[in-house]
């Protein structure tokens, strides 16, 4: 029998406000353990919590983000549940009015085809704190650090509506784009700050019944999403064809081994309203203030960067998947460098080289000025195309201008005409048989003989110099 995937992600995003959800405390859960804590987020018994406004504008812009309908009633409920890293026994999160409901995002598929991936809701909920086991040279224990607990997050539940490992990586990919645009969180499963659990269930093909799903959980990339799809979706496959039933319950995913392992039954405590947070009443005035924040979203900014800059589409949906780095590549354009050429150096060389050095854009010393700077001087030929490439990577070392790089190494191009004809000259001399090479047709002979010049001349040739010169002297 065909089978097809039943899919849907529960993501849940750290968003970056400066304060935790209900209390004054920081934001930075990877601070020293226990520093940033309160009587609030420590749930002590007769504490008031008092909601964040920030926390709100930053989880309805990454509602808006997602094309969801905002609800302009909701609240919180305690959704009860008993775990050591919820000692108060219950978490604030909404349930019954959350914040958001109806969005999509568009993917493209495998096939190239796009498909809209429906969102059921957007809600808020209060992080819990984090356990650390010990297990080493002692009796195993576990310690709590409650830095996490009371950080705010939002819970982003798509619709069944993916079908393949291929497109829930994809939606990741959309949704981090979106939230990351419209600055209310980093969104990086390497660093903890987005968690994905996906439900999965298999079917026959064709047919539209739910079938008992099994939840996965502990995924900390999108390629490990997409691998533990598919060993899930083959394990359940397996089962029906033998004749087993699947059992709804939680799973864990197993990097080193490549395998989902059973972890615990489901289970859903009851959620009732909790007393203690008023409802939050959302008028449209300040809807439409925070709805003024949205900045050009990726998929205009594609269609504005093909349409302006004469970009192809995939360069343009590549300088449009960050804020920051669409900004960066504005930058360039504006100072007279052409699109093309910008993109050429911003993703075949900048971004290659930050990513050997762990940088970002935003920490990076490569400003946009100064590869601006660099590039202009190349097209000036003021240096040649090997000499940029050195020069660029000089600009992670020194904070000097690229100008001041090339007098103080000696990248500068040499483009005197008398200096290059003795060069070719020598080359020529030295090089019999390429030169008999070139004349009886081999056209690859050109070439080396244009190496042997830059090779000579330790690359500061100008090599469209050396070309004419060589092309004259051999008839």
């Amino acid at each position: 029998m065909d089978y097809e995937a039943v899919i849907g992600l529960e993501i849940h995003t750290q968003l970056n406000s400066e304060t935790k959800m209900f209390c004054s405390c920081p934001n930075r859960p990877g601070d020293e353990p226990n520093r940033n804590t309160c009587p609030i987020c420590l749930w002590m018994p007769g504490t008031i919590p008092k909601f964040s406004d920030q926390v709100l504008e930053k989880a309805t812009l990454a509602a808006m983000a997602l094309n969801c309908e905002i609800q302009k009633h909701n609240a919180f409920d305690q959704k009860v549940y008993y775990y050591p890293d919820l000692p108060k026994g219950f978490q604030l999160s909404q349930f019954h009015k959350p914040l958001a409901k109806n969005g999509w995002l568009e993917i493209m598929t495998e096939d190239g085809v796009p498909k809209k991936i429906g969102i059921r809701q957007v809600h808020m909920e209060e992080d819990v704190a984090k356990l650390i086991h010990e297990t080493e040279g002692r009796t195993p224990i576990s310690l709590v650090d409650f830095n996490r607990a009371g950080t705010p997050l939002i819970e982003i539940v798509s619709e069944p509506d993916i079908r393949s490992p291929y497109e829930a990586m994809e939606y990741i990919k959309a949704l981090r784009t979106q939230i990351r645009y419209v600055g209310s969180a980093d969104c990086s499963m390497e660093q903890g700050t987005m968690r994905v659990d996906a439900n999965i269930s298999i079917r026959p093909k064709g047919s539209d019944q739910f079938n008992t799903k099994v939840e996965v959980k502990n995924m900390n990339s999108i390629h490990n999403v997409g691998d533990a799809i598919a060993y899930e979706i083959n394990r359940q496959m397996g089962r029906l064809s033998a004749g087993e039933s699947i059992v709804l319950h939680t799973r864990l995913w197993d990097p080193e081994k490549s395998i989902t392992a059973p972890m615990r039954g489901k289970f859903e405590g009851p959620c009732i309203p909790d007393p203690s947070v008023p409802q939050i009443v959302i008028s449209d005035e300040w809807l439409e203030n925070i709805r003024s924040q949205l900045p050009e979203m990726p998929g205009r900014k594609v269609e504005r960067f093909v349409r302006e800059y004469g970009l192809p589409h995939d360069e343009g949906v590549l300088m449009s998947m960050e804020k920051d780095l669409s900004e960066y590549f504005e930058a360039v354009v504006q100072e007279g460098i052409s699109p093309r050429t910008a993109v050429h150096w911003i993703a075949s060389q900048l971004m290659p080289a930050m990513r050997e050095r762990n940088q970002t854009l935003s920490n990076t010393p490569v400003s946009s000025d100064r590869l601006t700077e660099l590039i202009a001087m190349l097209e000036r030929d003021e240096i040649n195309a090997k000499s940029a490439k050195d020069v660029m990577l000089k600009l992670f070392e020194t904070d000097e201008r690229p100008d001041v790089i090339v007098k103080k190494y000696g990248f500068k191009q040499v483009s005197d005409m008398n200096e290059l004809e003795v060069l070719v000259d020598t080359i020529l001399s030295a090089n019999p048989d390429a030169v008999d090479d070139f004349k009886n047709g081999v056209a690859k002979a050109m070439g080396f003989l244009i190496g042997q010049a830059m090779q000579a001349s330790q690359g500061k040739a100008n090599p469209k110099l050396i070309r004419d010169i060589l092309m004259t002297k051999l008839g």
